[in-house]
């Protein structure tokens, strides 16, 4: 296939495939996302970092081969930057160093044996293990290698082009989009901002601490001030890297809007009937309401804006004694995202609607204390919703908003 490279900067070329069809990637929804691969050409010697799925790579050969074109150079890949070992980031490795057998890969310790899991072909391959301050000179582009583990994988690292001020940042500071554009300044910031975030709350939330850590270790080698540009695996080319850098630190640090978050599902409608009029006290008192109805709606955009909520609301009626099934997997992935190492307790509401002898309740409450939240209410009734219970569902939201904006 054709398919053209895109120059962010003297010698360094965008070479990565972009995915328009993946609609389900880490257990979350996504109209599409990129791979994003970099050619960077040294007046030495020429380096690849990271590349593509397996099954893919046609797009990647392709935008190499015309990068090669447009250098005047014959193609020829003497270094490979494996900043991770994901399949997204390593899953053609095979392809390149059949083809170039000569070529010098780099990676971090722990990346060692999962790329050999990963890439089999490796297990004899010599690599090159570099930590932290360590660098690579191809003649006239110098890399530092920066280990970054647990963002979101142990073997993870960044690798910064001193020459230029590029950091590819691996997966920190992606965005699952796939955009013709390559450059953040071509996109709605709105749109990036918000897909960032999602990135972040579904995959980086674990790991807020280590962010934090990881933005003062950049500080601290004098590396902050020298980053122009951020590259990413994935998404949109950062030419403003401040703005997502500023984000990073808020969502680590557990920031949040006066914002609640509802998520519920309902038999006969009662459940729903509660959500409502407690949406209802909360926006009396200017608290900023996102509604998930769990018939439809999926975990990833639910845990986007739990992120930056300072409260859940989360509403099940009782069936067998037990919480509605759709609540079961998002009480999972509360347990396994761990909003708690933000550095900000969320609170939580439980309510609905039983039959008889309940039991959704004590049992939402329990998943939820579990995951790290605060749970400062409980309220189920009996099935229909009378208009006074109503009203005290919205007395409910009044008090809690009251409670948050104090906060």
């Amino acid at each position: 296939m054709k398919a053209d490279a895109f120059k962010i900067a003297d010698g360094v070329y965008w070479v990565g495939v972009l995915d328009w069809d993946l609609r389900d990637y880490h257990g979350y929804t996504l109209d599409g996302t990129t791979y994003n691969c970099y050619l960077v050409f040294g007046e030495e010697k020429t380096a690849l970092i990271d590349n593509t799925y397996p099954g893919s790579s046609a797009q990647l050969w392709a935008r190499i081969y015309d990068a090669f074109s447009k250098e005047g150079k014959e193609p020829k890949i003497d270094v490979i930057i494996q900043n991770h070992i994901e399949n997204d980031h390593s899953g053609c490795l095979a392809e390149f160093v059949k083809k170039f057998p000569d070529l010098d890969l780099y990676c971090s310790p722990k990346a060692v044996n999962g790329l050999i899991s990963h890439v089999p072909a490796l297990e004899n391959f010599d690599m090159n293990v570099v930590k932290t301050g360590d660098t690579l000179d191809i003649g006239g582009k110098t890399f530092t290698f920066l280990e970054a583990p647990m963002l979101h994988w142990p073997d993870s690292m960044f690798t910064f082009l001193a020459q230029d001020g590029i950091l590819f940042s691996n997966d920190a500071f992606g965005q699952h989009i796939c955009a013709s554009e390559r450059y953040d300044t071509d996109i709605s910031e709105d749109f990036l901002i918000s897909h960032a975030q999602k990135f972040y709350a579904n995959l980086i939330t674990p790991s807020s601490p280590l962010v934090l850590r990881k933005l003062d270790e950049v500080v601290e080698l004098g590396l902050l001030e020298k980053i122009k540009t951020i590259a990413p695996s994935h998404g949109q080319i950062l030419t403003e890297p401040m703005k997502l850098i500023n984000k990073y630190k808020e969502w680590a640090s557990g920031e949040c809007k006066d914002k609640v978050t509802f998520l519920y599902d309902t038999m006969h409608h009662s459940t729903q009937k509660m959500a409502h009029a407690m949406m209802e006290g909360l926006i009396s008192e200017g608290i900023q309401v996102k509604s998930y109805f769990l018939h439809t709606d999926g975990r990833s955009d639910i845990v986007t804006d739990v992120l930056d909520s300072k409260a859940i609301f989360v509403g099940s009626p009782t069936m067998m004694n037990n919480p509605y099934p759709s609540l079961g997997d998002l009480m999972y992935y509360f347990n396994a995202l761990s909003f708690k190492k933000t550095g900000y307790q969320k609170e939580a509401v439980v309510f609905g609607s039983k039959g008889w002898g309940g039991g959704a309740n004590r049992k939402l409450t329990a998943d939820l204390q579990g995951a790290g939240f605060e749970v400062v209410e409980q309220y189920d009734l009996t099935y229909i919703p009378t208009e006074e219970e109503l009203l005290k569902c919205y007395e409910i939201g009044k008090e809690i908003g009251k409670k948050l904006k104090s906060e």
